[in-house]
Parts: C-alpha cells; structure tokens; sequence
C-alpha cells in the first residue's frame, strides 16, 4: 500500500492527524491540560487563567501560496498580514492585546519595502490597541510572514464554532463576495465605475478586522461564530461539523454589494465560495439578531437557517422555492487548491 501523500489528505485532514497525535499524550486533568477551553480546530485557542480568559492563534502568509510579489503592495501586505490574524480573535469575540512577528526573507529584497510593510502593520496594530512586541527573522529563498496574537476575553464568555443549534438562524455581517471580486478587478477585470472599484480594492487588499462586532455578538447573546476566509461554505461547514448539525442557504438572501452585483456575473460564486470577506458568520435565534442589528453600525442578513444532521453533504444551497441549487464545492484548502490562494497584487 503507497504512503498517502500531504496533498491527498488536504489540509483539514492533516489538522486532525496531527491532533489525533498530540492528543495522545495529553493529560486532561492536569495543569495545563485541564485549563484550555477551546483547543486545535477553531479560530483561536483559549484557555482559563488567573486573569480571565485567554486567547492566541497565528497565521501564515507565504509567497507565491498567498501573495505575489512581482505585483504587491507591500503596504497592504503588512495590514493584511495583521488583520487576518485579528479577525481570528474578533470570531472569538476577544480583544486582541499583542502579536509577535516572524518573517523569513531573501537578501535581496528592498530595506524600504520592509519600512513599508512593516509602518503599515504597526498603522493597524496601534488602530486596535495592539502592541507588537517581538519575533523573529531568518533569511529564506521567498518571503513566509507569521504573525501571533495573544489576547483575552472581555467577559466570561467566548464565542465557539461548536455550540450551533437545529433551528437556528445564520446570519452574517457585511458582504460576501467583495474580496474575491476585488482580487478578479486586481488580476484585470474591469469594473465599471471609480468608486466601485475602490470599494472592491479596500475590501481585498485592506479587510477591518470585526473586534467591535465580535465583542457585541457576545454581549447580545450569541455564542457560535466564525470568520469568514475560506469563503462561505467551506467556513459554515467547519461550524456544522464541529456543532454536528447540518445548515440550508438561501441564496436569494446572500448580501452581495450592488458593485459586485453590477459587474460580476458570477457574483453567486464569489459570494458563496471567494472567501478573505472576515466577515463574521454567526448563529442565533432571531429575537438575539434583532438585538444584533440595533447594536451594529453594519448591515447583519440572515441568509438560512441550522437544521438537524441528516444529510452527508453539511451545507446545502437552496433557491426561492426551496429546490437545491447545486453549486461547487466551495473555499480554500491548502495541499488540494493548487498554488496562489490570493493574487494579492
């Protein structure tokens, strides 16, 4: 029997190998066991300290996978690079407190990109009151940027992608779609008006992290969310699989900016499978999202609703009437999408 290969597991069932192992020598009923509150598979890690609840998750960016550097802004590398990591602590509903930084480089690269990247990081960081305060640098054949961030709840609560309930609403902040119509305007597509293609840039190439909303979700009564990054459907499936229930979208009720609308045919696709939206997608019954939606400066949609686990496929996409839509299977997954996740130019 041939050894299976990294690229045939796919990289959410190379996540639970590597947590089938660790678990395997963890002692659950001692310190520091015994404090973690959310482990391996969520956006963050928590766990129960003196001080509150804490929270840490990190993520990497990695040259040719992620960005290309024959036409990136070296400026909206270093914001993303940031917000991609602070929208894992908004999904939890956590303020973020500090990040350490990681980069390895090629010689070659320009000290003033570096100043660049590394002004506009800071620029963010200082914006959510976030202190960078260490890291490391090596040098490598191509840029690979890791950024951590530590952080904490507000309160006693958190919000998790296990905790779905059958009869559920799912509702969503924002728009879907933006980001990957901005990175297809990016990569050459036209769009027909100035400002609709400057709403579709800031969208792919400087996300606001949702700190704000996530801490009012938790406030308001929600307890299950995620942010959007894979894109709609991979990002839900992670929540009906760790919640064991299944979920129905009306596609109808997608929020989709009139921009992508405009000029995107294909603006279904994008919103339910683009991802890079950090969007929160969150779900409560409806009394708490109209609660939501006095509290938030930003549209909330519900755009379907959490049903019980019967079916194998999780996220099922339904029309006006109710028939399945049958759509591709949607989101990002490393060792089974190939290379370049994101243009990002």
């Amino acid at each position: 029997m041939q050894p299976m290969k990294v690229s045939e597991l796919g990289e959410f069932g190379l996540i639970r190998l590597i947590h089938t192992s660790i678990a395997r020598y963890e002692i659950p009923e001692q310190a520091p066991w015994r404090d973690v509150l959310v482990g391996i598979g969520d956006d963050a890690a928590a766990w129960q300290s003196d001080d509150g609840i804490q929270l840490a998750t990190t993520d990497t960016l990695v040259q040719d996978i992620h960005f290309d550097l024959r036409t990136t802004d070296w400026k909206g590398l270093g914001w993303k690079a940031l917000a991609v990591n602070l929208s894992d602590i908004a999904a939890m509903g956590g303020i973020p407190r500090y990040a350490l930084l990681s980069l390895a480089l090629p010689g070659e690269l320009e000290t003033e990109d570096i100043s660049e990247f590394s002004d506009a990081m800071a620029q963010l960081a200082r914006e959510f009151g976030v202190a960078i305060v260490g890291g490391n640098i090596a040098a490598a054949p191509n840029v690979v940027i890791t950024v951590m961030i530590i952080g904490r709840s507000k309160g006693k609560m958190i919000l998790k992608r296990s905790t779905a309930s059958p009869g559920e609403r799912i509702a969503i902040t924002g728009y879907l779609g933006s980001s990957a119509a901005g990175l297809e305007m990016l990569r050459g597509k036209s769009v027909s008006d100035r400002e609709g293609g400057r709403i579709l840039r800031q969208a792919h190439l400087k996300p606001m992290p949702k700190i704000r909303e996530g801490q009012i979700l938790i406030q308001e009564g929600v307890r299950t969310a995620i942010d959007v990054s894979d894109g709609l459907i991979a990002d839900l499936n992670h929540i009906c699989e760790l919640s064991k229930v299944n979920a129905r979208i009306r596609m109808e009720q997608l929020p989709v900016h009139q921009v992508v609308r405009a000029n995107f045919p294909n603006y279904e696709e994008l919103a339910l499978c683009g991802g890079e939206d950090y969007q929160i997608l969150f779900t409560a019954d409806e009394a708490t999202i109209a609660r939501v939606r006095l509290a938030l400066d930003c549209p909330v949609t519900v755009i379907g609703d959490v049903t019980e686990e019967k079916l194998a496929t999780r996220v099922t996409v339904v029309d006006s009437k109710g028939d399945v839509i049958p759509c591709p299977k949607g989101g990002w997954e490393h060792f089974k999408n190939g290379v370049l996740k994101t243009g990002f130019p």
